[in-house]
């Protein structure tokens, strides 16, 4: 028994433990935030089976790694450049780059003639106290012990501040990557965009190597009055890496939040959203893509929340599931009382390619108001035979047709993508990644937006 019980203990979370009680760096909040927040991971630890939010992601892998816990300024040995380079033909953003956990630049805090801050979450506790701890950690439900951890050890991260009246005109990329081995890092961000603020937000979580690494990272983002913020989530990472991307969202009166997440490679990959819809008027749009083979695992939880009347959301997550892949989709719409006039609607739809790929999939609704008009559904299987028949039948080869039906069947989320550059680009990684091209690489994956040899499908899709 004794035996048994050592081989269940998570080396990771007692490593974690331990450094707790360790003077460490970390984000410059207050002793009792932190302290909280340390004490709060001792008492629940890493989440297990026995949770139902977790009760089909194995963490067995992640807690018998030896991780390097990283929580350190990088030194400028090189710049960036060196190490990864992203390159979209067509698309201009600005570049927002963090490196092992630590925001990378030696200019630590800009701000632009409208007022807009960007920099690292570090440098603006410092610089901006009072705005920036109004808004950390206020919303983040602590539902489980990696949040906690997040708050206690994380070190840097991105803080993006818009104020009232202004439109960024460039999109925002954000590129999380790490290039050391065996590192876990803890990472927060945080986005405030004032009243009738717009931005535009590429969120890249990519590998430079095939070494293990786990990423805790947490995103909070408050949308105040008719504040509207389209949020791309792009993951290609190897099979050795860890992500928990956990983000909390809070909307206003009449703001409008769009979020698309592709999820094309990763070991394990958590996707983890909050959506708090508080103000009337409010409107949400939440889609996601994965597609996983070999013995990579995704897991998405999707929970909104109709506080107030007269909001309307939709989520729709599609996923291809090949060889022993495994993945979670679960979907949870919140209806308050009196929130009447609510319009909330989800859907989740896979298809598995093998036998031995398994989705578990919970869409879930919670009402306690009459007047409204939600719906939840959920859907898995295989290619359809009789369109693959009707392909083949018009001379296409099986191996294309059946990539075709794939590609249709993800349209419905890429096509949601308003830009048109990085739209291109996520088509051709998705067609790559369909026929078994598309892996981490040492460039940033969105070169693939170049290729020499371009996949080009002459169907309309639209009639199949």
């Amino acid at each position: 028994m004794k035996q048994k019980a050592k081989q269940k203990q998570c080396l990771l979370q007692e490593k974690f433990f331990r450094y707790l009680d360790q003077p460490a760096p970390g984000l410059p909040v207050s002793d009792n935030l932190r302290q909280k927040a340390a004490e709060a991971f001792r008492k629940t630890g890493f989440p297990h089976n026995k949770m139902e939010r977790w009760r089909n992601t194995d963490l067995i892998g992640l807690c018998q790694t030896d991780f390097e816990i990283f929580n350190r300024d990088i030194p400028y040995e090189k710049e960036l450049s060196e190490i990864f380079l992203c390159e979209v033909h067509g698309f201009e953003s600005r570049i927002i780059s963090v490196l092992n956990g630590s925001y990378y630049d030696r200019e630590k805090l800009t701000v632009d003639p409208q007022g807009v801050i960007v920099g690292s979450l570090a440098a603006a506790l410092k610089k901006y106290p009072a705005l920036v701890e109004r808004y950390l950690n206020a919303i983040m439900p602590q539902s489980d012990g990696f949040k906690a951890l997040n708050m206690a050890l994380a070190g840097d991260g991105v803080f993006i501040y818009v104020p009232d009246n202004v439109e960024v005109e460039n999109t925002l990329q954000i590129i999380n990557i790490l290039n050391k081995p065996n590192l876990a890092v803890n990472v927060r961000n945080l986005f405030v965009l004032g009243k009738n603020a717009r931005l535009r937000l590429l969120n890249c979580d990519d590998s430079v190597n095939h070494h293990a690494g786990f990423i805790n990272k947490v995103n909070e983002v408050f949308l105040d009055d008719n504040a509207e913020l389209e949020l791309y989530k792009l993951q290609n990472l190897n099979d050795e890496t860890v992500l928990l991307n956990q983000t909390a969202i809070s909307q206003s009166t009449g703001s409008r939040l769009k979020t698309n997440a592709f999820s094309l490679n990763g070991g394990m990959i958590r996707n983890e959203v909050h959506n708090f819809m508080n103000g009337k008027g409010a409107w949400s749009d939440i889609r996601g893509l994965y597609l996983m083979d070999q013995k990579q695992h995704i897991d998405n939880q999707v929970n909104v929340y109709h506080n107030v009347p007269h909001c309307d959301s939709n989520q729709l997550f599609k996923g291809i599931l090949d060889n022993e892949a495994t993945g979670v989709f679960n979907g949870y719409i919140y209806v308050k009382r009196d929130a009447q006039q609510t319009n909330a609607f989800q859907r989740n739809a896979n298809i598995l390619l093998t036998k031995t790929a398994r989705i578990d999939t919970m869409p879930h609704l919670e009402i306690y108001a009459d007047n409204v008009q939600c719906s939840h559904g959920a859907s898995v299987g295989q290619l359809d035979e009789e369109a693959l028949f009707y392909l083949m039948q018009r001379g296409i080869p099986f191996a294309d047709a059946r990539m075709l039906l794939m590609y249709a069947f993800a349209d419905a989320v890429i096509n949601e993508i308003s830009i048109d550059a990085l739209r291109i680009s996520i088509e051709d990684m998705v067609k790559r990644r369909l026929r078994g091209d598309l892996s981490i690489c040492d460039r940033c994956v969105l070169h693939c937006s170049k290729p020499d040899q371009p996949v080009v499908f002459d169907i309309d899709l639209t009639k199949i």
